[in-house]
Order: C-alpha cells, then structure tokens, then sequence
C-alpha cells in the first residue's frame, strides 16, 4: 500500500435524477431539486456545511437527461438549467471538483443501441461542454451506471464521441468520467471487460490526460446499497485488485458512488475503504459518498447523509461523522 496525497472526498448532493428509474425511464413529478428544498435539505446549505465544517472538497450532483431536455438532441431547458447551474456554480465557488454526472437511459433505451442516436447524445454533452468549458473545478460524469449493455464496443464507441464532442466544444481540460458495464461496478471493472476497453478512448490528441475511469462499489451484500448493514470493505475483492490495474495502466479512477447505513457495520466495514481509498491516491483520484441532497428525514432512506439542522448548526449523520469528515 503507497502514501500519497489525500484524495478528493465528498459527498453527492441528489435530487434532480429522483424519479429516474433503473430503464431511464423519469417520474418527472419526483424530482426534487436541492434547490428548492429548505432548512437540511437545502443544497446549497448542505455543500456549505460539508467545506466549512467537514472540511470535504469534491461534489458530485446528478441530474437526469430528462430534466435537462424535452427530447433527444434537444435544447437545454433554460427553466431546468437555471436551477441546475445555481447549484453548481455555488459548488464551484467552494469547493476543488464538482461533477455534472447524467442519468442518461433514455426511457428503456439504450443510447447507440436501439435507443436515441449518439449523435443526440452528443448534443447533450456539446452544450453542456460549452457552458462549462471556462470552470476548471467541473468534471463531466458521462453517465450514471451503464448496465446490461448488449455490445460494449458500441458503448466504447458512444463514450468516445462523447470524449471528442466535449474536448471539441472547448472544455479541454477537465476530468471526464467514463463508465463501465455492471452499474460501472469497481469488483468487475476489470473482469467483466469494462476497463481494457475502455482505454482505447483517447482525447483528439491521442492523449488519456484527465480521462479518469468512473466507478461505484456499495458495502451491503449485494452491492445494490439497498440495505442498511456492511459485510465487507471492498479492499481485497475490489479496490486493491483495481489499485494494481490502474497502476499496471498508468491511469486513475474516481469512486463517484459509494455508503452504506448509519449502523456499526458500515461503521466499521466504511471507514477501512475509505482509508483504503485515502492511502492509494496514487491512483484513486478521490470519491462522492452517497447522498446527501433532498431525502427527506420522513422517508427513512437506507444511506441518507443528509446532516441535522437545528438553531442553525449542522450535525452530521453517525457515517458521516465516523468515517468520511475530515
């Protein structure tokens, strides 16, 4: 295990992909914007509270294709955006990387298989490129965890033309995320294919600069982060055999999803990943738990992160304060 610098570390900040089903399909009745939620869960107070009092530096705020635009190929709503792009620019003016990441199944389809064309893709990421192209704190998230993808070379493909359609559109320096297969599982990067694939996506110049490999690993059994208890730390099955590829490789991954629940086994089983993570940022660029934003106390949710709010002082969540404050 090598000691390097300490990674980016945050916290995803959700709401504007509720409602976004596992097929892309949007019950756009359920999105619920961090923006407009109020006292916990406002965004904006959330990302305030995580930089200045948990010292945290990286945010990741997904949003779903669907909200950003009326169809496939079509033009951001201004509506939406404005939203959207409050929040971001608050991220920005705090913290050191924030993460535009698109849920992008389009309603049951997949995108250059049967699906809308990677050319209305690419549409979508050309002008979110070009409206972000003078923030070097902005990191694309290409997609939100590809999965049951017939032929992974067309998804090669469709990330490649994302890659090239967002250096084109002027943002040529900023982190891009790319996905794999299997919810971009980082147990399976490797092995399922994802991985060795997915390097031959390059930038116009032929170079990999800032192309980082996005992937997600929950610690509950089943990998699907429904369940509040942690059976392992993902060290030995996941992270360090990923650790040795990367380096193998030259290349950098970013975990962009990862928890578990308040409980003493996420405790336990979190804190020795995170350290992990935290020791090896040689090749782990950092991570986003998972989530905070606009889950509201009343529904209960497994992995909320969302902190307390009373007389105006933030209290973390038992995970947050254990294993991911800094």
């Amino acid at each position: 295990m090598s000691t390097h610098t300490p990674p980016l570390a945050g916290i995803n900040i959700a709401g504007f992909d509720f409602g976004t089903k596992t097929d892309g399909s949007v019950d756009s009745s359920q999105i619920k914007p961090p923006t407009d939620g109020s006292g916990p869960l406002n965004g904006y107070g959330q990302i305030w509270h995580f930089v200045n009092d948990d010292h945290l530096n990286a945010f990741r705020i997904p949003v779903s294709w669907q909200y950003l635009v009326s169809s496939p190929g079509g033009t951001l709503n201004s509506n939406a955006m404005a939203k959207y792009d409050g929040l971001l620019q608050n991220c920005i003016s705090l913290a050191q990387l924030c993460i535009l990441d698109v849920y992008a199944r389009w309603n049951g389809a997949i995108i250059g298989q049967g699906g809308p064309s990677n050319d209305q893709f690419v549409n979508l990421w050309s002008q979110l490129a070009a409206k972000y192209k003078g923030q070097s704190k902005v990191a694309f998230g290409v997609m939100n965890e590809p999965h049951d993808i017939p032929n992974f070379s067309a998804w090669v493909t469709t990330v490649q033309a994302v890659v090239t359609a967002i250096r084109q559109a002027g943002a040529t320096s900023q982190i891009i995320l790319l996905p794999g297969n299997n919810w971009t599982s980082a147990e399976t990067f490797v092995s399922g294919g994802s991985g060795p694939a997915l390097l031959a996506v390059k930038n116009p110049d032929g170079s990999t600069n800032n192309l980082v490999f996005d992937v997600h690993k929950y610690l509950d059994s089943d990998n699907s982060g429904t369940h509040t208890e942690c059976v392992k730390n993902n060290i030995d099955n996941a992270f360090a055999p990923l650790a040795s590829w990367l380096r193998s490789n030259g290349r950098k991954a970013f975990v962009s999803e990862t928890g578990g629940g308040n409980t003493n086994s996420c405790i336990t089983y979190f804190c020795q990943q995170l350290s992990y993570l935290n020791s090896n940022s040689d090749v782990y660029l950092g991570y986003t738990t998972w989530s905070a934003g606009s889950f509201d106390a009343s529904w209960n949710y497994e992995l909320t992160e969302v902190p307390f709010l009373n007389n105006n002082i933030w209290t973390d969540t038992s995970l947050v304060q254990s294993c991911i404050r800094r």
